[in-house]
């Protein structure tokens, strides 16, 4: 296809993708909206309408708690019952800070709408509406921020938590499977339910019901102490700081602070969380032996030593310095001598690795996006270039899916790629790709 063809195509999935004010990621299996898939959907929606992207936020933010947590899911329409976990699961109202309408989910995911501000502010510069649309929206992407470093990091390191894998955004990544597995589950300890996922796409592109257990299990734990953090931190067996949660918290604090020098607003806030976690995350999560960093487990108070994708958006963030920069570029250089598309979403040496479900392999859209961009930062265009271009490839070959097959080998015999069809992300990446090619 060329690539005006696929320009074209990336359009129509986010028109088709758009429900009148918010964009759901693909239909059927996620028909509501999500966090970080709304900040990349921006991207291919100011290519061609940027009215759109303003709304795209404005509907994401209305979902804002009072105290500052962006949910995961906005359920803009409470009639849809074609998904799991749907609101009256999630049951947010237990906390009288979560709004009454729109519904929202119970948790948060990665803190994309900085970076993603900053990025439609220098592309509409002398657009007026992005402007003042930008100075609105400001304080709401830093109150998010507060959030972060108020509640989830109650013993002030610089380095916010998570206590359910959702929120990373990487599901079933194998880095959360040791904490996962001290969580022993009894039957009273969740209720029953019914997966909707599983009956939409192949069961083996999906996570296991073992997991998904657990994943209830710790919903129905937020609900427990009304999505009070402390209570949580005190209690959850899974605790974790991810290093791709707070590479991108990191990246979104860079682009509050450029943003608001360009209006002339304080900043200090801002740049003194960044001074902490900037400095914590290079002590705390990079790993010698695996030359790359780790996430965390609190809990256990461990590194949990396995490479995967979320240490190398640290790239993105600007956190490494240049011989840390140089070690992970060596290794996606490696990656692509040996026969993968990259970036895999985990180590392929790993005997945990599988390259069809979901975040244990998989290529992703969105991470291949960070990645590049990443990678110019530190000069490494050879690398950006073949992280572009693999993507387009398979985008190409396979289609505007979820998440790709990494084997090359093996996608010499695919016709089609992993989870969603006309998924949203897939088609605003590409076309950014693209266009910012020209």
């Amino acid at each position: 296809m060329q690539k005006e063809n696929l320009l074209v195509e990336g359009e129509r999935i986010l028109r088709l993708n758009w429900k009148d004010g918010f964009t759901i990621p693909t239909s059927k299996l996620y028909p509501f909206q999500w966090n970080w898939d709304s900040g990349f959907v921006c991207l291919g929606q100011c290519q061609f309408d940027i009215d759109y992207a303003i709304r795209e936020m404005n509907s994401l933010f209305s979902g804002q708690w009072e105290n500052g947590m962006l949910p995961h899911i906005i359920f803009h329409s409470e009639n849809e019952k074609t998904y799991f976990p749907n609101f009256d699961f999630w049951d947010s109202n237990v906390n009288n800070g979560a709004p009454n309408k729109p519904k929202t989910s119970g948790i948060t995911q990665p803190a994309v709408h900085g970076f993603i501000l900053e990025q439609l502010v220098n592309r509409f510069e002398n657009n007026s509406s992005i402007i003042e649309f930008a100075k609105h929206l400001f304080p709401k992407i830093v109150n998010s921020h507060r959030f972060l470093y108020k509640y989830r990091d109650p013993e002030k390191e610089g380095l916010m938590f998570i206590f359910h894998p959702w929120e990373s955004g990487r599901d079933n990544s194998p880095i959360w499977d040791e904490s996962l597995n001290r969580i022993n589950i009894n039957p009273e300890d969740i209720p029953a339910y019914q997966r909707r996922d599983t009956s939409i796409a192949p069961t083996d592109e999906r996570p296991t019901s073992d997991q998904y257990d657990r994943y209830v299990y710790l919903l129905q734990l937020g609900k427990k102490y009304a999505y009070d953090e402390l209570g949580i931190f005190q209690e959850s067996p899974f605790l974790i700081q991810d290093t791709l949660m707070n590479a991108i918290l990191i990246k979104s604090n860079n682009s509050l602070i450029q943003l608001g020098k360009k209006f002339n607003f304080d900043t200090a806030e801002i740049e003194e969380w960044n001074q902490q976690s900037i400095k914590v995350y290079n002590d705390k999560f990079w790993n010698d032996d695996i030359e790359c960093y780790v996430t965390y487990d609190l809990r256990g108070k461990q590194q949990i030593k396995h490479k995967e994708i979320g240490g190398l958006t640290a790239l993105y963030a600007g956190i490494p310095d240049q011989n840390k920069a140089s070690i992970l570029n060596k290794y996606l250089q490696n990656l692509h001598n040996r026969g993968y598309y990259i970036c895999p979403s985990f180590d392929v040496d790993s005997p945990l690795f599988d390259s069809k479900r979901y975040w244990r392999g998989p290529v992703w859209p969105q991470m291949n996006w960070m990645i590049y961009h990443g990678l110019r930062n530190y000069g490494f265009e050879e690398t950006a270039e073949i992280v572009k271009n693999d993507l387009i490839e398979l985008v190409d070959k396979l289609g505007f899916y979820e998440y790709f097959e990494s084997q090359k080998k093996v996608v010499s015999d695919l016709n089609n790629g992993y989870g969603g069809k006309e998924f949203s992300w897939t088609a605003a990446c590409i076309m950014d790709f693209i266009k910012q090619a020209d």
